[in-house]
């Protein structure tokens, strides 16, 4: 059984969820794991499920209401012993800056383009879990 990796995924619009699962589909490169996803809608899931350990990756969406993700980005670093890598998805490209203030590894626009998601969700898992062989 080859191993999987766990995406947490928080934004409060469903669309928004179920374009990152499509993007990445049952694996985004050939290269990493199969993905399993968990979906928040609010702040306290997050937490929750952080708490409970075995994230690989955090997606966070930087237009969620009423938290944005960037400060949820920002706030897992601070708080989070061991934070897994985080990508946040931006509304605009300007808001770069801010990404990289909240601590985030990786930044992509909304609406998520599959091919630029998928390889950018890759290179994460990449640095957090060895390569399956494919």
């Amino acid at each position: 059984m080859q191993p999987t990796a766990t995406v947490l995924v928080y934004s409060d619009n469903a669309s928004t969820r179920e374009q990152v699962r499509l993007a990445t589909g049952r694996k985004p490169a050939a290269d990493v794991p199969a993905v399993e996803f968990i979906e928040c809608a609010t702040l306290p899931a997050v937490l929750k499920e952080l708490d409970r350990g075995g994230i690989d990756v955090c997606v966070l969406d930087g237009e969620a209401k009423p938290v944005g993700g960037m400060g949820v980005c920002r706030q897992l670093k601070d708080e989070i012993f061991h934070c897994p890598p985080v990508l946040l998805l931006m509304g605009r490209p300007q808001d770069a800056w801010l990404a990289t203030w909240s601590r985030a590894e990786a930044a992509v626009t909304l609406p998520v383009e599959p091919v630029e998601f998928a390889e950018t969700l890759a290179a994460l898992l990449r640095d957090v879990r060895p390569a399956v062989q494919a």
